[in-house]
């Protein structure tokens, strides 16, 4: 193991590694449950999607945790299998075999890029500054996760209230549509499992007590469910017992990306329809996944002191390249994009170091096709807390960046609120790309800048450009 891994060279245990990768599943597990669901809209066969999700999940953080010797997992990106199911096959109306030729094609980009050094150079080109913003946006973002998750916050109607602490909005105002404004709300079960939960987590944290996350975790997983089986279901927190389980089918999607490539191709519009609806596509997947991994994998190699002297990642083209292979292979077996989880930051919190705690992810995730119905013993007001601890771990890059500087704290600002405000880490870099590249032009300082950055910031632009004409 040490020979394989580097543990001592890391600093790390087989059993920190172990206890990592264990927390990174449990944050990440939702993903077996809800991408089946999303993916489901579309006319796929959830069951089949659901394997497609474990065994392609697993695949990549295999060859994340071998070939980079990271500790960062893998799994279809929420956000990026909304676009296949709402978007790819919703609004624009191909067909989900479409869907997985589009990512497929995607997958073997990102396999050239990959391959030429391209996308590692587009890692190195970003400064320092960003690095940071990027890292505690991040944070951020994942720590908004937990709050959704948590239920510490309700949407409601009502246009002069943003949030109402302790209060718990009647069912008929709250909406999800445009316009809903958030609301604190602890009358919900859930959110009182959360609370308590995180007041255990922070205490387990702040004690310095050994695996504090995964052992949170569990305790809030027990409080929850002796809550509920102990008051015949009336305080119901979402927590499923154990019920008969036949292992799906593979078959359904396996290999049916093959079948819509003649569909994605189509010219029953015409040749240029099809070609700018096509190069649309795999341009929002591309610059999405791209954008999203590099966040990911900069926001969590920073938090556990992986980037050198320069800001840069060692390994970064192997960590890519795993990225990129993924990608392809969900495609293959029948899911949208594989792209690296920015949950792996919860596995680097808990100690995580070297590819031994990917392995153990990725073995769980193998593991979780047979033991699904147990996952429902893990609710969410168990798992937000995490999210929000790390997130709060997570912002102490904010503290590196130069703030004063209003060259730097512009591009920052706009990268760190944007991924919580817009739900998206690519939109967050995509603000911060753009503005950084502008307040330099504005200052005489347009030299300075790395001719990746100029390249899609002009890019991003384009993209919002045609996005909202």
């Amino acid at each position: 193991m040490d020979s394989l891994f580097k543990l001592r060279e890391n600093g790390t245990t087989v059993g920190k590694e172990v206890v990592a990768g264990v927390t990174t599943f449990v944050t990440m597990a939702y993903i077996v449950f809800v991408n089946p669901a999303i993916l489901g809209t579309t006319g796929m066969d959830t069951g089949a999607v659901m394997l497609a999700t474990c065994i392609g999940a697993a695949i990549g953080t295999f060859i994340m945790g071998l070939m980079a010797n990271y500790p960062f997992a893998q799994a279809p990106g929420m956000g990026l299998n909304a676009f296949f199911a709402f978007t790819i096959c919703g609004s624009l109306g191909y067909s989900w075999q479409a869907g997985l030729a589009a990512v497929f094609i995607s997958g073997m980009m990102f396999i050239i890029i990959t391959v030429t050094g391209l996308r590692e150079a587009i890692v190195n080109g970003i400064p320092a500054s960003l690095k940071k913003a990027i890292s505690a946006g991040i944070g951020l973002f994942i720590a908004y996760i937990g709050v959704k998750n948590a239920n510490f916050l309700t949407f409601t109607s009502d246009p002069g209230t943003y949030s109402m602490f302790g209060d718990s909005p009647d069912s008929a105002t709250i909406v999800a549509g445009a316009g809903a404004v958030p609301a604190f709300n602890f009358a919900n079960p859930t959110a009182i499992l959360a609370l308590i939960g995180l007041i255990i987590t922070i205490k387990l944290v702040a004690k310095k007590v050994k695996g504090a996350l995964i052992v949170g975790i569990a305790a809030t997983s027990a409080i929850g469910a002796a809550l509920q089986f102990g008051s015949d279901g009336a305080f119901n927190v979402g927590i499923t017992p154990p019920s008969g389980f036949s292992l799906p089918s593979l078959a359904p999607t396996f290999g049916k990306f093959a079948e819509g490539f003649g569909q994605l191709f189509t010219t029953d519009q015409g040749i240029g329809v099809a070609v700018i609806s096509v190069v649309t596509i795999l341009i929002s997947l591309t610059l999405v996944d791209m954008f999203d991994t590099i966040g990911t994998l900069i926001g969590t190699a920073a938090k556990a002191g992986f980037l050198d002297e320069n800001g840069n990642l060692p390994r970064a083209r192997q960590a890519m390249m795993a990225d990129a292979i993924a990608t392809s292979a969900g495609a293959v077996l029948g899911t949208s994009t594989v792209t690296t989880y920015v949950e792996s930051t919860a596995g680097v919190s808990a100690g995580g170091r070297t590819g031994l705690t990917s392995i153990t992810t990725g073995v769980l995730l193998l593991l979780s096709i047979f033991l699904a119905p147990v996952l429902g013993f893990v609710p969410s007001g168990a798992t937000a807390p995490i999210l929000i601890i790390v997130g709060v771990m997570m912002a102490s890059s904010l503290k590196d960046i130069d703030w004063p500087d209003f060259r730097v704290a512009v591009p920052c600002f706009f990268t760190i609120v944007m991924m919580p405000f817009a739900y998206s880490i690519s939109d967050g870099i995509a603000m911060g790309f753009i503005f950084y590249s502008l307040i330099n032009v504005f200052t005489g300082r347009a030299k300075e800048v790395s001719p990746v950055m100029y390249v899609f910031a002009a890019l991003f632009a384009l993209r919002y450009v045609f996005l909202f004409t």
